[in-house]
């Protein structure tokens, strides 16, 4: 069954996207959830006019996420955290939202749920990775390191 996405779903497809999936899916989660439209004729003449506008204005989105992730590229991203009295164990554990404000304290807005931390969950003071998504097109992997507060 075609359908059309009405927002991003991780391992699916992005916004305004034309997706098959099994009728199951569609018709008893991703419908009645809000998260797609059926693919009848009239709604694919709607989403194709508006991709025919939305083209140029993707253009400009893209140019400007490729701008970012190079300036992410050169920036040194420090987080910091708590360590206990030996220093290297964090109490807890760094996550993307802590990873997200010190991006965005560099100048950058990037959403917490478009970064993923590579690797297992991050509990020590070192240098690690994560993967962000800026567009749908546009992905970059970036170093960072935990540092004691």
């Amino acid at each position: 069954m075609d359908i059309i996405l009405k927002e991003d779903i991780e391992n699916l497809g992005f916004k305004d996207e034309l997706v098959s999936v099994k009728p199951g899916y569609a018709r008893n989660f991703l419908i009645p959830q809000g998260k797609a439209l059926a693919a009848t004729s009239s709604n694919r003449k709607v989403w194709e006019e508006n991709m025919r506008q939305r083209s140029h204005k993707e253009a400009k989105i893209k140019d400007a996420a490729q701008k970012t992730a190079e300036a992410l590229k050169a920036e040194k991203i420090t987080v910091g955290a708590k360590v206990g009295e030996a220093g290297k164990k964090i109490f807890g554990s760094v996550n993307t939202i802590q990873l997200a404000d010190a991006i965005q304290a560099k100048g950058h807005q990037v959403d917490k749920k478009n970064i993923k931390i590579l690797g297992s969950q991050i509990k020590e003071i070192g240098t690690y990775q994560a993967e962000i998504r800026l567009h749908k097109e546009v992905d970059l992997t970036i170093d960072f390191e935990v540092v004691a507060e």
